[in-house]
């Protein structure tokens, strides 16, 4: 990319993707970003586990009644956890470790979309994060807070653009203030 602000112009969900894998080098990078995320007082609490087994992918897939099932054609999976006894603020480094990666993805060209685990549920009502931790043998005490998935692009999606921006959503000095 040529600056950040084209990044996050040009970065959007992706959930078609091609059958062409990541590069070892790809992976690192993107694993890279998500262990310089930012945590509050550097308490590190989060954890990654990354997927790139085709029947795991696919198992992980039903996460979530609904908004999973692209990931099953997904290159790679980054599970995204954290200790909640580690860090009070475990959801917020975990959130920002999720889009490093996102971020990281779009600046290598490659599509990613954020997969919500927790506070969902599968279709038959468990919990998202007891399923994952079912999948894949978690440790009780981490949290999943999302799972991303990347890959190549398998479509193109425009940039966002900037006429739909919501200026009304922006307070100056106080909420309705002039």
């Amino acid at each position: 990319m040529e600056n950040f602000s084209e990044l996050i112009m040009k970065r959007r969900s992706m959930r078609k993707f091609t059958d062409k894998e990541l590069t070892q080098d790809e992976v690192v990078t993107l694993l890279k970003a998500a262990l310089m995320s930012p945590t509050s007082k550097r308490s590190n609490a989060w954890q990654f586990v990354v997927v790139d087994d085709k029947e795991t992918l696919a198992t992980l897939a039903n996460c979530k009644e609904h908004g999973a099932a692209f990931l099953k054609d997904a290159a790679l999976a980054i599970v995204v956890t954290a200790d909640p006894l580690a860090s009070d603020v475990w959801i917020e480094d975990a959130s920002v470790a999720s889009i490093m990666i996102q971020l990281q993805a779009e600046d290598m060209g490659l599509g990613s979309c954020w997969i919500q685990v927790r506070e969902r549920f599968t279709a038959s009502g468990m919990a998202a994060d007891e399923f994952v931790h079912g999948v894949l043998d978690l440790p009780l005490q981490l949290q999943t807070l999302s799972i991303i998935a990347i890959g190549h692009k398998g479509m193109e999606r425009k940039p966002f653009d900037e006429e739909h921006l919501q200026w009304e959503k922006i307070h100056i000095n106080k909420f309705g203030g002039q």
